[in-house]
């Protein structure tokens, strides 16, 4: 049976942010604890709600994780490269990868002594300080600007997309904390334009936690860092095995952060009190995660690493997505379409959905899934009859659509031949999987330079892709630098973005893999 424990009088003073929306300072209380088996959750007050809180997942949020699944396309250019690297280059991580991974299972000098009995974390559900409403107005937001550039020390700073639900990458919520000012929440949609905030923050570091899916969306708004520290990029230098935010405020701070609201649709308005307390407590403590973690690298001497990384992000932090050229030919399913004509279909059909999903501000896989589209492409129906009968169309509002996607599979049937897709002209490589037959000597280069990068991985107990980036592997090894020494690849290196940390590591192995054998 879990225990009622009383709301103690906490001695410590907080700040918060009034009905008014401006900075208060007062004496708060701690939050009331209720133990559930061996976890102590915090900010309920019996133990019904606390099991309600320890395991509720809600409807809206598992609707969202399988949209998200479905629409990658909406995920911030950075973030695709990342996933996309990490799929595609499975190969840096050999047997010795999976070893470093077992030594760091065993070694838990990285985790802190909470870590270690994760059921023993606290489990927080409110913010110390209570939550505070959002601000709607551009007096309280002048007000907050004011606030925070009077501030002391980091910023963390957190953004909440509707990722999976709009067909926009937009913030529909913004989440600030500071030293001296406490905990503000900005809804962005009555302000729009938040660049009196990010003026008055500019020069503060920012703390964010992937901070390459929230930089575009607050770039959007007005609000660009001149410097910043990654959490989770952090993490990853730092070889945590772990590095979404919850588990990282678990393993190095002993506290468990709810995530459950995590995918949900953060367009609703109003935004439910539950969805608000779980954004504030996004920013409760990255400033505290941010410390651990510095500590951590400078442990490691790390820290150089890290200050590069996170200049780079900072850097091109308000340059425009990168525009794919045929974006249409991510197309989950794909591969499986056979022919020009097919393509063109694919191409019509994705087309007409991005123009219905972007009039409607609804993701893509919400008005059409790609495996619907693959599956007209394969079959080019001719009738209503033969198209709903194919897997993805019998829903009620694809159906009273279907006369424009039967004009779209007709509209690419009447292309003449030389307005069908053809093959797009690459200056890179080709996929690893046919070096072998397209060039043997260049593949027996790529391999030599893969295992260079895992050993180093390994040795320094960072992923390979955060090491050098895979795409800069098989460009080096596709077309090795002319002389070949030290200083070629390391200029080839640094065309590519390596930073100078990652040309001192894998350049001198690099160096020695590339010559031909």
């Amino acid at each position: 049976m879990g225990a009622h424990n009383p709301a103690p009088t906490c001695a410590l003073k907080g700040t918060a942010v009034g009905r008014a929306g401006l900075a208060t300072t007062r004496r708060v209380r701690a939050a009331p604890t209720v133990r559930v088996g061996r976890r102590t959750v915090v900010g309920v007050t019996d133990e019904a709600a606390a099991r309600r809180e320890d395991g509720r997942v809600p409807e809206a949020s598992q609707a969202g994780s399988a949209a998200q699944r479905e629409d990658r396309s909406l995920r911030g250019p950075q973030s695709q490269a990342n996933e996309a690297a990490q799929r595609e280059d499975r190969s840096l991580r050999g047997p010795q990868s999976q070893a470093n991974e077992a030594a760091q299972r065993e070694d838990r000098s990285l985790r802190g002594p909470q870590s270690q009995a994760s059921d023993t974390a606290v489990l927080l559900t409110s913010p110390r300080d209570g939550t505070p409403r959002p601000l709607t107005r551009p007096a309280e937001l002048a007000e907050v600007a004011r606030l925070f550039a009077a501030g002391e020390g980091p910023v963390a700073v957190d953004a909440e997309r509707a990722s999976g639900y709009r067909y926009t990458h937009r913030a529909y919520l913004v989440q600030l904390r500071r030293a001296g000012v406490g905990t503000v929440l900005i809804d962005p949609l009555p302000l729009d334009d938040l660049s009196v905030l990010g003026t008055a923050i500019a020069d503060a570091e920012w703390v964010l936690h992937a901070a390459s899916q929230d930089l575009p969306c607050l770039a959007e708004r007005g609000m660009r860092p001149s410097r910043l520290f990654d959490t989770e990029l952090a993490a990853r230098l730092a070889g945590m095995e772990r590095v979404g935010l919850a588990a990282l405020t678990e393993t190095l701070l002993g506290y468990t952060l709810e995530k459950h609201h995590s995918a949900a649709d953060w367009s609703t308005r109003p935004l439910p009190p539950a969805w608000l307390a779980y954004a504030a407590l996004d920013v409760e403590l990255l400033v505290d995660l941010r410390d651990a973690l510095a500590g951590e690298l400078e442990r490691q001497g790390k820290t150089r690493w890290a200050q590069e990384e996170f200049a780079a992000l900072a850097a091109t932090a308000g340059e425009p997505p990168r525009v794919r050229p045929d974006p249409w030919r991510r197309t989950s399913g794909i591969h499986r379409v056979r022919g020009a004509r097919a393509l063109a279909r694919v191409r019509a059909l994705w087309t007409l959905r991005d123009e219905i999903a972007a009039r409607r501000d609804t993701t893509p896989g919400r008005v059409l899934p790609d495996a619907a589209i693959v599956a007209a492409a394969e079959a080019d129906p001719r009738d209503e009859r033969g198209l709903l009968a194919l897997p993805g169309f019998a829903g009620r509002a694809v159906r009273r659509q279907s006369r424009l996607w039967l004009d779209a599979l007709a509209q690419a049937r009447g292309l003449p031949d030389s307005a069908l897709p053809v093959t797009p002209s690459s200056d890179g490589p080709p996929p690893p999987h046919r070096w072998a037959e397209r060039d043997p000597v260049a593949a027996r280069r790529l391999a030599r330079c893969r295992e260079v990068v895992t050993n180093l991985a390994t040795e320094h107990r960072v992923p390979p892709e955060n090491l050098i980036s895979p795409e800069s592997v098989r460009r080096l090894a596709w077309t090795p630098p002319e002389p070949l020494n030290a200083g070629t690849v390391a200029q080839a290196l640094a065309a590519l973005g390596a930073r100078a940390w990652q040309i001192e590591l894998v350049g001198p192995g690099l160096t020695e893999a590339l010559p031909t054998r």
